[in-house]
């Protein structure tokens, strides 16, 4: 019982599904701050509530559902039952869901998903198969299964984003403030500096910046650090150094808003990268293992439908779908 009510997690990717990340964790305590992510979320609960603020309001998620947010979408992440959620999650960049769209729906412009929380336990099914083939090192079943996912939450709950134009003044003075904030990331200058140097007040260009991007410039440069952190690790900078390089104090001033926004330690999180580019190598580390504290344990978590490794028919699925769902009949 103990080990059911362990926090863990394990983000990572696999080499044959190049422009995705993945994860498997559950969380109790854990509570995402305000942040966005460069790629699309597609996060499937496998048990508990995951209670998420997205676009003004607190949406609920729970098992059967899926948590859906385009790229650039600003929320957070909480447990909505005092046993927290369980959940698989696959984050394709835009350009693998544009191309998707494009061969499998009739979207036009850029795609997205119209609400952010779907119930669909037969793609909740796909989105955990998918892990699992990766596990399995089963490309072609990942990319397939991938692909079918997608093209269902498309057809189900997609639409065409909204073009973020820059019109107004608030919005135009927000955006060179987002610039000058990304080009000093390690040295930002204080809010009335950055103010004076837009020749703008510091409450008209909080209120401007908030509007144009959702959250104060504080937060957007903690996430913008985050994000230039992940691809120095991704690189193979060591964290120390990563730490200094982004604008954080120290290592463990980095650890600790990473461990909020990503959901892992940075050492965890660079290690199961690195497992990727080393497994043609050597042996790699073992699929399944979880991260828990920074060290890496075997998966004991209780297998469930979703976790299973049998591979979905692609015709009509019990009580869900219809053949139009088939990789090989994606419907115009």
């Amino acid at each position: 019982m103990a080990e059911t009510r362990r926090e863990r997690a394990r983000h990572w990717r696999y080499d044959e599904l190049p422009g995705v990340d993945l994860l498997r964790a559950r969380y109790i305590r854990k509570t995402f701050v305000r942040h966005t992510h460069e790629n699309f979320v597609i996060a499937a609960i496998a048990d508990g509530v995951e209670v998420f603020h997205h676009g003004g309001g607190d949406v609920y998620a729970g098992a059967g559902a899926l948590a859906l947010v385009n790229p650039d979408t600003p929320h957070t992440g909480r447990a909505g039952v005092p046993e927290g959620w369980r959940y698989g999650a696959v984050y394709p960049s835009p350009q693998v869901v544009a191309a998707i769209a494009a061969e499998t729906t009739t979207l036009r412009g850029t795609p997205g998903f119209a609400t952010p929380v779907l119930d669909d336990p037969y793609t909740v099914r796909l989105v955990h198969q998918v892990l699992r083939a990766t596990d399995d090192g089963n490309a072609l079943a990942a990319d397939t299964l991938l692909r079918v996912a997608v093209t269902r939450l498309l057809r189900l709950n997609g639409g065409t984003l909204p073009r973020r134009e820059v019109r107004t003044a608030g919005a135009r003075i927000a955006a060179r403030a987002r610039a000058l904030l990304e080009e000093r990331m390690a040295a930002p200058p204080t809010l009335e500096r950055l103010a004076a140097e837009l020749g703008t007040g510091p409450f008209a260009l909080l209120r401007a910046f908030r509007d144009t991007y959702g959250m104060p410039p504080h937060a957007w440069l903690t996430d913008a650090r985050v994000r230039r952190a992940r691809r120095l690790l991704d690189a193979g900078a060591a964290p120390s150094e990563v730490a200094v390089t982004v604008g954080f104090t120290d290592q463990p001033h980095l650890n600790r808003h990473f461990s909020r926004i990503v959901g892992v330690p940075p050492g965890a999180y660079q290690r199961e990268r690195k497992n990727v580019q080393d497994a043609r190598s050597g042996p790699p580390v073992p699929s399944g293992t979880w991260q828990q504290n920074g060290q890496q344990h075997s998966r004991t978590c209780t297998t469930t439908e979703e976790d299973s490794g049998t591979v979905p028919s692609y015709g009509t699925p019990s009580g869900s779908g219809s053949r139009s769902d088939s990789p090989g009949s994606p419907s115009a």
